[in-house]
């Protein structure tokens, strides 16, 4: 497992992920692949299984799906920009922030709402 300093050879999945930045932490990486949310080439795998240069990884993580394609294999974690040249990314992109819905504001002291108030506020919610 070892990696040349221009990036050939192969690394640990949960490390590879680590190091180019997709999560925060290798723990977060590692409980990842033992939940089953990364997979390299269409298979789940262990965390530390072996990542090799071309080799598709699919991590979905923080309600996002990113697919990256391994271009350089590094074990330390590195800068972004460095980070950002190790694969190539193939993510679908982001959600759209979804559109705040204004929820109508009762005056204090009205009380309860009545049924009919409670199925508006209801119907607004939904759309």
């Amino acid at each position: 497992m070892a990696s040349d300093d221009n990036g050939t050879g192969t690394a640990r999945i949960d490390t590879w992920i680590w190091s180019v930045r997709l999560t925060k932490t290798r723990s977060q990486a590692a409980a990842a692949c033992r939940a089953g949310h990364a997979r390299l080439n269409g298979e789940r795998v262990k965390p530390a299984h072996a990542v090799q240069i071309g080799d598709e990884v699919r991590l979905f993580h923080a309600g996002r799906e990113r697919i990256v394609v391994v271009s350089k294999v590094v074990r330390k974690r590195v800068g972004p920009p460095v980070a950002a040249e190790s694969y190539v990314d193939n993510s679908p992109p982001p959600p759209a922030p979804e559109i705040a819905v204004e929820i109508p504001v009762r005056d204090r002291g009205t009380g309860r709402p009545t049924k009919r108030d409670r199925r508006e506020m209801e119907q607004l919610r939904r759309h």
